[in-house]
C-alpha cells in the first residue's frame, strides 16, 4: 500500500447555503416538510429566497462541511465537487481552500449554476433544507481526481449526490479507485428521502463496496424498511464491517462485527441551528478513525464535534475543534 497524504477525501454537492429564520407557518406556506430536505427547481428557489427575508451567506454542502470539521480537528482532507465559474462558485471554492481542504475540481463555464440550499431555520432550532442542485449532481466519472482518491486513507461519499448517472458513475469509478489502492470507502446516506430515492442502489453500494455505513435513526430505518431502529441496527450490522448509527438527543450507537459501543451525547446548553450535526459527527469520527483511536474515543469526537456545530448558525465550526478536543483530553 502506498503512502497515505490526506485522511480523507470526500466527494458530494458542492453547495453554497443561504441560511435564513422563519416560523412553522411559514414552512406550511411553502410546502417544505419540516426538518428534511427537498430537491427544488430554479423557479421556486428564486420565490423563496425572495420571500424568506434576511439571510447569510455560508459555503456548505453535506461531505464538503464533514471535510472542512476534520480540517478543523488538524486532519489533512479534501474535496471533489462540482461547481460553475460564477460568484457562488467562487465563493465555495475560497471558503473551501481557507479553512484547510484541497480543493482542485475546475469550474464549469456556461450550463447550470452553483448549486445553493435555501436553508429555513425555526425557533427550535430544526432545519429545513430547500436545495437547487444546479451544476453539482453532473459530477461524472471524468471529473474524479484518483491520484487524490488514492491518496486518502478514506474516501466519503455522500448520499444526497446520488442523484443522476454521471455521479452513480463517479461513486463506482471513487470506490474501485479506492479499493485497487488498498483503502476504505464511506458512505453517509445523507436523508431518509434521498434512501426511499434510491434503496436499492444504496444497498448495492454498501454490500458490494462499502466499509464504513454513516446514518441516523430515520435512515437506516428506511433503508431496510423496519419500524425499530434494533431490528435496523441487526440488518446494518450484517451488511457493513462498520455501522455508525446516529439517534440525536439519544447519542449515537457503533457497530463493528459483534462489538456495539453507544456514545452519549455531547451536552449543548442551547440547541441554535442543527444544520450539519451529521455531518459534523461523521468529521469528528473520521479524525479519530483515521488516527488510529477507540471506536469509543471516535464517537466523542464525532458528538463533540456535532454540539459544536449546533450551537450555532451554520455548518463550518467557529471554533477550532482540535482546540475542543485537547480541553476534553481528547
Amino acid at each position: 500500500m502506498a503512502d497515505t497524504t490526506y485522511d480523507v477525501v470526500g466527494i458530494g454537492n458542492a453547495i453554497v447555503d443561504i441560511i435564513g429564520r422563519c416560523s412553522d407557518a411559514f414552512l406550511t406556506e411553502h410546502g417544505a416538510t419540516k426538518g428534511h430536505m427537498r430537491l427544488v427547481d430554479a423557479e421556486t428557489v428564486v420565490s423563496l429566497y425572495k420571500a424568506m427575508g434576511p439571510a447569510i451567506e455560508i459555503s456548505g454542502g453535506s461531505a464538503a462541511n464533514t471535510m472542512a470539521g476534520i480540517a478543523s480537528f488538524g486532519g489533512k482532507a479534501g474535496f471533489i465537487g462540482k461547481v460553475a465559474d460564477d460568484e457562488l462558485g467562487r465563493i465555495f471554492g475560497h471558503d473551501i481552500r481557507a479553512v484547510g481542504v484541497t480543493f482542485r475540481t475546475p469550474p464549469t463555464a456556461g450550463g447550470n449554476p452553483t448549486a445553493r440550499s435555501l436553508i429555513l431555520v425555526t425557533p427550535d432550532g430544526e432545519r429545513t433544507m430547500n436545495t437547487f442542485l444546479g451544476v453539482s449532481p453532473e459530477l461524472d466519472h471524468g471529473e474524479v481526481d484518483a491520484n487524490l482518491v488514492a491518496a486518502a486513507k478514506v474516501v466519503y461519499l455522500e448520499g444526497y449526490l446520488f442523484d443522476r448517472p454521471e455521479a452513480k458513475a463517479a461513486f463506482r469509478q471513487a470506490a474501485k479507485l479506492a479499493k485497487g489502492a488498498g483503502r476504505k470507502v464511506a458512505l453517509t446516506l445523507s436523508d431518509s428521502f434521498c434512501v426511499e430515492r434510491h434503496r436499492a442502489e444504496f444497498l448495492d453500494l454498501i454490500r458490494g463496496d462499502v466499509d464504513i455505513l454513516f446514518a441516523n435513526e430515520s435512515e437506516i430505518t428506511a433503508l431496510y424498511r423496519v419500524a425499530s431502529f434494533d431490528e435496523a441496527a441487526r440488518l446494518a450490522r450484517v451488511d457493513s464491517e462498520l455501522a455508525i448509527l446516529t439517534r440525536s438527543a439519544k447519542g449515537s450507537l457503533i457497530l463493528s462485527g459483534e462489538k456495539a459501543v453507544s456514545v452519549a451525547p455531547e451536552p449543548v446548553a442551547r440547541v441554535v441551528d442543527t444544520t450539519g450535526a451529521g455531518d459534523l459527527y461523521a468529521a469528528g469520527f473520521l479524525f479519530g478513525y483515521t488516527a488510529g483511536k477507540s471506536l469509543d474515543i471516535c464517537g466523542r469526537l464525532g458528538s463533540l464535534a456535532a454540539a459544536e456545530i449546533i450551537s450555532h448558525v451554520g455548518a463550518r465550526p467557529e471554533t477550532a475543534l482540535a482546540k475542543l478536543a485537547a480541553a476534553k483530553g481528547l
